[in-house]
C-alpha cells in the first residue's frame, strides 16, 4: 500500500493526479499546511524539507519500504512502478520525458509559484515582481505552445512530463492569464482536464 501525503497545492495535485492515472492502490494522507502539520516530527521523518507531496510505499523495490519526497521524483517513481506507461522504459523516449519533467518541476512550477505569491499571497504590492514573474509565466506558456504545435503532448505521448506541468497551466486564470494566445497549449490543457 502507498500512502500519499498531500495538500491542495499545485505540487500536491501533481502527485494525486499521478496516483489516479496509475491506478495503484493508495491512501490519501492530508497534511494541512494552514495548521503547519508539515512541521510535525512524524512528517519530517518522511519529508525532511517539510514539503508536500511525500509518499511511503511499503512495497518498494525489492519489497523494501520507500519514503520519497519532491513531486518530480514521486512522478518518476510512480511511473516506473506502474509499468512504464507514463514513464517509458525506452532510453530515447525517456530523455525527452525527463527534459520536460524537469522543466515542469524545476523551472515552470518555481516561476508560477513566485507569480502566485506576489499576486495572491504577498501582503505588499510589488509591481516589478508581478511584472517579472508574469512575463516569465507568459514566456513559458509560449515555449509550451511551440512544443505542442507538433506534438499532442510534451514528450509526444502522454506522460509524467504533462502531469508535472498541467497544474500550473491550469491555474492560469488565477495568475491573470488567458490561454487564448496559445491555441496548442489550450488544446493540451483541455485534453488533460477531460481525463
Amino acid at each position: 500500500m502507498i500512502d500519499l501525503y498531500f495538500w491542495t497545492t499545485d505540487n500536491g495535485y501533481k502527485a494525486r493526479h499521478m496516483m489516479e492515472e496509475t491506478g495503484l492502490e493508495h491512501r490519501l494522507k492530508p497534511v494541512q499546511l494552514p495548521k503547519r502539520e508539515q512541521f510535525s516530527p512524524e512528517f519530517m521523518k518522511i519529508s525532511p524539507g517539510h514539503k508536500i507531496p511525500a509518499l511511503v510505499d511499503d512495497n518498494g523495490p525489492g519489497g523494501m519500504r520507500v519514503t520519497l519526497f519532491e513531486s518530480g521524483a514521486i512522478l518518476k517513481y510512480l511511473g516506473e512502478k506502474s509499468g512504464g506507461a507514463l514513464y517509458p522504459e525506452d532510453p530515447a523516449k525517456r530523455v525527452t520525458v525527463d527534459q520536460w519533467l524537469f522543466y515542469g518541476s524545476a523551472t515552470f512550477t518555481t516561476h508560477a509559484q513566485q507569480l502566485g505569491l506576489f499576486l495572491n499571497r504577498f501582503h505588499e504590492d510589488v509591481p516589478p515582481a508581478k511584472k517579472h514573474y508574469g512575463d516569465q509565466y507568459r514566456d513559458m506558456c509560449g515555449v509550451f505552445d511551440k512544443r505542442l504545435a507538433d506534438n499532442a503532448y510534451l514528450a509526444g505521448e502522454y506522460s509524467v512530463a504533462d502531469i508535472a506541468c498541467y497544474p500550473d497551466v491550469h491555474l492560469h486564470e488565477r495568475y491573470g492569464v488567458s490561454l487564448d494566445d496559445w491555441p496548442n497549449l489550450r488544446r493540451w490543457h483541455d485534453a488533460i482536464a477531460a481525463r
